[in-house]
């Protein structure tokens, strides 16, 4: 019995002794360590690879690590991300956290954009999660590699959507249709190069008739300028004339005028009286000529006897 309880003192004091020697180990370690800040980070994106442990950088320098990952009791559309960073860090007003990814599927959180003369990140100078005294650094979207890895479930649907497409487009019916389609370019190809030596004899006399064409507009530059310069010379004396000339004939309109006014009393008489009266002489000429043409051919037919005796009377038979 005695030897029983022995051992239970050698164990229980060893037992102490280890947890003294662990309690020691964890102070050194935090003591060559120093002293860290805890900050909080809510991500509203996927925080995938991101672990308890995972590192966290500043400008690409390990300064610390993730301390604890939690859905916000707020809202669960965002991700609570507690960060432990050492003391001596700078984390000033304007930095923002980014979730870097790579290849091997592990996360790490990068801290950027501090800029000098900035107050710390603190209650004080920033907001800090209701009823807990940690700081909150703002988050900054996924750049580089890290974006590519929370876009990939999209990129993958995409992915796969275009390669359902081109299988489509790419279906037998379509590569015999583009097979007809390259054998018909191979024909019209053979096409041109047999008509090259025609459209080269059509691009030269193209050219001929161009320089023709040419030609002929220098020529109707020539006159155009021959007659401007007819124009600005002799343009005023041509006018001049020309004024005086519609002056004339307005005169002599004028004057056949006045003369057409005069005339029109006697053009009148003429109509009325003039014309009648020579009308009646010309009817008793037209009959007294008849007359005559009837005593001639009557001298001519019976003789100047004819004029005397008058004509005999036919003989009465009772």
């Amino acid at each position: 019995m005695e030897t029983r309880a022995n051992h239970i003192w050698v164990g229980a004091v060893t037992l102490a002794l280890l947890v003294l020697l662990a309690a020691t180990v964890i102070w050194i370690a935090r003591l060559g360590q120093g002293q860290y800040n805890e900050y909080d980070i809510f991500f509203k994106q996927s925080v995938s690879g991101l672990a308890n442990g995972s590192e966290v950088t500043f400008a690409g320098v390990p300064v610390g690590q993730v301390a604890d990952i939690a859905l916000s009791e707020d809202d669960p559309q965002f991700v609570r991300v507690r960060i432990r960073v050492r003391d001596e860090v700078p984390i000033l007003v304007g930095t923002s956290a980014t979730i870097q990814g790579s290849f091997t599927g592990v996360s790490t959180i990068l801290l950027d954009g501090a800029r000098s003369g900035q107050p710390p990140i603190s209650c004080e100078t920033t907001t800090c999660a209701e009823g807990e005294d940690v700081p909150v650094i703002p988050p900054s979207p996924g750049q580089g590699f890290g974006a590519v890895l929370a876009n990939a479930p999209l990129l993958l649907e995409r992915l796969a959507t275009l390669t359902e497409r081109l299988t489509q487009v790419l279906s037998d019916g379509n590569l015999r249709n583009l097979e007809g389609i390259l054998a018909n370019a191979n024909v019209m190809t053979e096409n041109l190069a047999d008509a090259s030596p025609q459209v080269e004899r059509t691009m030269a006399e193209l050219q001929v008739t161009l320089g023709e064409a040419s030609e002929a507009l220098n020529q109707f530059e020539t006159v155009l300028g021959s007659a401007d310069e007819l124009i600005n010379d002799e343009g005023a004396s041509l006018a001049k004339e020309l004024r005086a000339t519609l002056v004339a004939a307005n005169a002599a309109a004028t004057s056949l005028s006045a003369t057409l006014e005069d005339t029109r009393p006697a053009a009148r008489e003429l109509t009325n009286t003039t014309l009648p009266a020579a009308e009646a002489t010309l009817r008793d000429l037209r009959a007294t000529s008849k007359a005559l043409r009837a005593v001639t051919e009557k001298l001519d037919n019976q003789g100047a006897g004819a004029l005397i005796r008058g004509d005999a009377l036919p003989d009465y038979k009772p």
